[in-house]
């Protein structure tokens, strides 16, 4: 089979987006050797994790070749990309972040795209009316006009039904999994430690620091928690300058540390080292931050309603992600209790384990052999 994806993400996003867009082409390519992958991107400019690229033979590159293609690159991937498909002779092309090319569906060529989550119509206040508008278009036509919808979750596929009227049946449940770095040990856990001057223990967030996330209430929880530290692992700008000048004017500065742009291997010792993770996002597609502590071997808190419980499984904490009091709960039984927190550990890793790459790939090929 010849599958091409939507590769621009995997070469120019750093976070979920991308990672998703990278785990995919590198899960399939390394199961099912026997296909041929066509990656296309408007820079094919290679970053440190699509090292998994280098020789291999099955996996090509394409990018806009004529001088308009590349001038334009954006009309290239949105339009004239329909030219290097067909000459490529794709069977099947997998949009991997909730776009396909205008007029696929007037070619022989098969289409997926992936739907990651619908948050601008549950939470429009969060986006400006510009890009409501180019979201809404885009969702929408590349949901009406793909033969297969992969949905990363249950409840992105009730919103996909819900909200744009899709037949259930033409949506597909493919969870998503994470990085190979995350499920081993790290070797040099006190090398990292001394290099990044982590805390002797701490809670850890991990997400974009934006309202949606929440990161504020965890911010309410620390200062009323004098004997924990938290550190945090992401970027963000008006809501970050927020959440500083929180920690500015609590005098949390000395209790708090922001990481961003951290290596694979970095950010993996940081969870491996933690005490716990407080994912209190309002609403997400998925939540890989929550999959990539279970593998971690750490306790979740995280929000309950939503996807939530589909990454973090049975034994994880939910909470009201809005209320500081719900959190300080859920750490203190975590903390007080050693049986809890060891049954949250043993059994995170073997709930991980639905994730794995195996079965990623798997449910991946029965999409594109169903077409």
């Amino acid at each position: 089979m010849r599958i091409g994806f939507d590769a621009k993400r995997a070469f120019n996003n750093f976070t979920g987006l991308g990672n998703y867009s990278r785990d995919t082409i590198r899960i399939l390519s390394s199961f099912y050797t026997q296909n041929d992958y066509f990656i296309y991107t408007p820079t094919a400019t290679l970053n440190q994790r699509l090292k998994f690229l280098e020789n291999q033979s099955k996996i090509k590159i394409r990018s806009p070749k004529k001088i308009l293609d590349k001038l334009f690159s954006s009309f290239w991937r949105t339009k004239n990309i329909i030219n290097d498909l067909k000459k490529d002779k794709l069977d099947i092309y997998h949009g991997l972040s909730h776009e396909l090319p205008i007029g696929i569906e007037n070619t022989k060529i098969k289409s997926v795209v992936t739907i990651h989550d619908l948050i601008y119509l549950r939470h429009p206040n969060l986006f400006s009316s510009i890009d409501l508008k180019i979201y809404d278009k885009k969702f929408r036509s590349a949901c009406k006009r793909a033969n297969k919808i992969i949905a990363v979750s249950q409840q992105t596929k009730k919103d996909i039904i819900d909200y744009f009227l899709i037949p259930e049946d033409k949506i597909e449940v493919v969870y998503q999994g994470c990085n190979e770095v995350f499920k081993k040990p790290t070797i040099n856990k006190e090398l990292i430690r001394n290099k990044l001057q982590l805390f002797e223990k701490y809670l850890l967030y991990v997400g974009s620091i934006e309202e949606r996330k929440n990161l504020i209430t965890l911010l309410k929880v620390l200062k009323d928690l004098p004997n924990k530290k938290l550190i945090i692992i992401g970027d963000g700008t008006s809501y970050k300058k927020k959440c500083i000048n929180f920690i500015h004017d609590n005098n949390l500065s000395d209790r708090t540390k922001i990481f961003s742009g951290l290596s694979l291997n970095d950010m993996a010792s940081i969870y491996q080292n933690a005490e716990m993770l407080i994912y209190p996002s309002i609403f997400e597609g998925f939540g890989i931050p929550i999959l990539e502590a279970l593998y971690s071997k750490i306790p979740v808190i995280t929000s309950k309603d939503g996807c939530f419980i589909e990454a973090g499984g049975p034994d994880s904490i939910y909470i009201n992600p809005l209320s500081k009091e719900d959190i300080i709960e859920a750490i203190n039984k975590i903390d007080n209790n050693p049986e809890i927190r060891e049954k949250m550990i043993t059994n995170g890793i073997k709930y991980a384990e639905n994730f794995s790459d195996q079965n990623i790939a798997n449910n991946l090929m029965k999409v594109y052999n169903s077409l």
